[in-house]
């Protein structure tokens, strides 16, 4: 062969390859330009299973599907196996003199074997061998057999390229594929309205209300002060309806400017504006079939306002400087802290948004209207954050949790988990005890609960350190006075001074 011809020839298996990400189409028509370039009678290219080590027929051009489908080699086994075992090139000038051919396919007699040469050199990449291509020529020469073999090399080095490349993308794919079922599994498991914490009558009830709402695709608004868990409650919705697999995007709408709120909403067509060098999707597109949260509604402009209403009744809208109309089927979920009635008296928000917004309201009350479920809101930021810091921390104590049952958060439930995450970091015993919370806890509480007195102060302390030993050791009170470091019949009769009975903590 000249060498513009195999330059020729090399060109064209390279467009080949480039052209499918589909290996068997690939391959196949890399075997195809082969086979009429050399006047192959078969050509084939097998490759390894990496997980079973197995070598099988990947494609073959002059053998039958049905017939290559069965056949397997192993690592060493015949002529084939021993190439991919050592990663060196095999020759048999003729195929019916050689012993170690196998012919698995049974596609050759014995007057092919006479008169054909056999060629298989591995497919490798750097010392990593991951196939092999064999092909049947016509005997012409040793000379022949060695510039096919050295053609055949070049050709299975640009395959090992290939098949490498397809292979890492296909594992990356699957090891995406996976991460993101197990991140959504992990969302959803997170966001199960199971997992809100609360047993106030009025969590019930917004517990209640999630768990009939999710199942449908209504309006939903979520009203309640800064800090009481909006957003937590519109990932509940979400993940606990039939659209859970599918977008669930959140605008703040507070955090967006004026003039680009619409464009984030809806998108807008390249120079529909000074700056729009290029078409943008909006949250509406990006989330058909699944969900939108809208944040902070109550600060949207009346010019987005227009447009939005529009898409809640039609689910339809264009972008910005755009004439096509877009369809859209997306829930919406909206939350605000604001007065919506008194807006729209107002005339700061559309009447006509409003009562399309309002189908189902929930309203999360403040943590000072469920005093409740303080104590178990503590304990689970207290068993999050103390994980997360790496801390020993069993339990809060009685006199904390008498301060924070006392005070009127006005930061709600986030204030509280800021609250516990900065008394884990101070704390270094066993227990949160009312110094490691905020300044402001400890000047909110009423002053019938401080010590009157230094002599008031040591008797406070020493019976919430009998009270601390008795719960950590669940009521023994020989281990109890071992752990404090005084004596059984000191323990007894300090306990019986502040009327404690070991008893009640067993």
């Amino acid at each position: 062969m000249k060498s513009f011809e195999e330059i020729s020839l090399l060109y064209e298996i390279s467009e080949s390859l480039n052209q499918h990400m589909d290996m068997k189409k690939s391959l196949f028509k890399v075997l195809s330009v082969l086979s009429e370039s050399l006047n192959l009678v078969r050509g084939i290219i097998f490759l390894i299973n990496s997980e079973t080590g197995e070598i099988r027929i990947e494609i073959a051009h002059g053998i039958s599907e049905d017939t290559t489908r069965q056949i397997k080699y192993l690592p060493g086994e015949g002529i084939i196996g021993r190439v991919i075992q050592t990663g060196e090139p095999a020759i048999v000038p003729r195929i019916s003199e050689e012993p170690l051919f196998l012919d698995k396919t049974q596609s050759r007699d014995i007057a092919d074997g006479q008169g054909y040469s056999y060629i298989c050199v591995p497919i490798k990449k750097d010392t990593r061998v991951v196939g092999a291509i064999s092909a049947d020529c016509p005997f012409e020469g040793k000379k022949s057999l060695e510039k096919g073999e050295k053609l055949l090399s070049v050709v299975a080095a640009m395959v090992a390229h290939h098949v490498i490349n397809i292979e890492n993308i296909r594992v990356e794919k699957e090891q995406l594929k996976t991460e993101n079922i197990r991140l959504k599994s992990e969302l959803e498991n997170r966001y199960s309205f199971r997992n809100i914490i609360g047993n106030s009558n009025k969590m019930r009830e917004v517990l209640q209300m999630i768990s009939q709402v999710s199942s449908s695709s209504a309006t939903v608004l979520i009203r309640g002060e800064s800090g009481t868990g909006k957003e937590l409650v519109a990932n509940s919705v979400h993940y606990n309806s039939e659209r859970n697999k599918k977008p669930f995007i959140k605008i703040n709408c507070a955090a967006i400017p004026e003039n680009l709120i619409e464009s984030e909403l809806f998108g807008h067509e390249k120079g529909a504006f000074t700056g729009a060098s290029r078409l943008k999707r909006g949250k509406f597109e990006m989330a058909d079939q699944g969900t939108i949260f809208l944040d902070e509604i109550g600060n949207m402009a009346i010019s987005a306002q227009v447009k939005l209403l529009r898409v809640l009744q039609e689910k339809e809208f264009e972008r910005v400087g755009g004439y096509k109309t877009i369809k859209s089927d997306v829930r919406i979920i909206a939350a605000t802290n604001s007065n919506l009635e008194e807006m729209v008296q107002l005339g700061k928000f559309r009447d006509d948004l409003y009562f399309r917004l309002n189908v189902f309201p929930i309203y999360i009350p403040g943590l000072k209207m469920r005093k409740t479920d303080i104590i178990l809101l503590a304990d689970h930021f207290l068993e999050k954050y103390r994980k997360e810091h790496g801390k020993d921390i069993k339990r809060i104590t009685t006199p904390a949790i008498d301060m924070m049952m006392e005070y009127h958060w006005p930061g709600n439930v986030r204030e509280l988990e800021n609250c516990i995450e900065r008394s884990v970091i101070l704390c270094n015993e066993g227990a949160i005890h009312s110094y490691h919370l905020p300044a402001t806890l400890q000047t909110g509480i009423k002053s019938k609960t401080l010590p009157l007195s230094l002599e008031d102060a040591v008797a406070h302390l020493e019976k919430e350190i009998l009270m601390d030993s008795l719960k950590n050791t669940k009521g023994n009170i020989n281990k109890a006075a071992r752990l404090i470091g005084i004596t059984v019949r000191k323990f007894s009769y300090k306990a019986q001074k502040y009327g404690i009975n070991y008893k009640d903590y067993r």
